[in-house]
Parts: structure tokens; C-alpha cells; sequence
């Protein structure tokens, strides 16, 4: 079936089998590899990208569902700078509070992460906890994973504040 959709703000137009899951076309028909693929039931997490706004578990999304979507994937986060790419606020913060561990988790986490704060505008630590209850870390670090988020959280709305 042919499908079209854009990732990270790449056209991208796919002949692909019906049952091919978004996650599957990511990361082998767009080379897409940042987004991981955990459990396959949608119970880790590692999966998560963007959709349309939303947060989805690319296991349980098949590819042909995505057809006309705009898909976000953690490649998409860093920006291009003069001196090469620059990492979002919200790397940056999971590298300075080590909530990468041994970072299988990181690219589901960081995209729930990033919907977490661009929808939430007063965020706490506990709505922080219930937010990313949804992604399982192997390494259990989550205390680092929440002092990231939080802080990225405060980096972010003081440069929206700043503009």
C-alpha cells in the first residue's frame, strides 16, 4: 500500500506491506533509527513518537494509519547551528541531570517528555511522574529522568518568555 506522511518535516512516500508498523517504517524504510522498539505491545514505551500533536506508540500504529500525518521522532529535536547541530533543552538537560542511563529509553522518553511540556503550562513533579508512568526505564532512573524534565521545563518557558 502506498502511504505518505512527513517526519520531522521530511516528505516521505512508501510503498509498504499493510501490516508494517510505524516504528518498523521508521527505522527501516525512512532510516530513521533514534526511535527504538521495546516491548511491541506498547507497554514500554521506547516507541513513542509524535502524531499529529499527540504521543503514540509507534508499535501499535501501522505504518498505512500514518498516511497524511506529520510525524515527530527524536531526530527531529536537536536544530541545525552554525557549528553543527545544537541539542533541544531538553537533551541538554537529561545530559546535565544524567537522565540518559543506558539510553534505550531516552528517545520515547524525551518525545513524551517534550508533548508532557508543551501541553502542560503549570508542571509539577508529581504530574511529571503520572505523565511518564507510561515509559519504563530499565536502568530505574527515573529520579534523574524527573529533575531533567523539570529543569528542561524551566529552560524552555524562559526562553518562550524571553521572545
Amino acid at each position: 500500500m502506498r502511504t505518505q506522511f512527513t517526519v520531522n518535516d521530511a516528505a516521505y512516500g512508501l510503498d509498504v506491506e499493510p501490516r508494517l508498523t510505524l516504528v518498523d517504517a521508521l527505522r527501516e524504510e525512512c532510516g530513521l533509527t533514534g526511535t527504538h522498539v521495546g516491548c511491541e505491545h506498547g507497554v514500554c514505551g521506547a516507541c513513542t513518537v509524535i502524531v499529529d500533536g499527540q504521543p503514540v506508540r509507534s508499535c501499535l500504529m501501522l505504518a498505512v494509519q500514518a498516511d497524511g500525518t506529520s510525524v515527530s521522532t527524536v531526530e527531529g529535536l536537536a536544530a541545525a547551528g552554525p557549528d553543527g547541530e545544537v541539542l533541544h533543552p531538553l537533551q541538554e538537560a537529561f545530559v546535565t541531570h544524567h537522565g540518559l542511563q543506558c539510553g534505550f529509553c531516552t528517545p520515547g522518553m524525551l518525545m513524551s517528555a517534550l508533548h508532557l511540556i508543551e501541553t502542560e503550562t503549570d508542571l509539577t513533579r508529581d504530574r511529571i511522574r503520572e505523565e511518564m508512568s507510561g515509559n519504563i526505564c530499565r536502568c530505574t532512573g527515573y529520579q534523574t529522568i524527573v529533575d531533567a524534565i523539570e529543569s528542561a521545563a524551566a529552560t524552555m518557558s524562559s526562553q518562550a518568555a524571553v521572545r
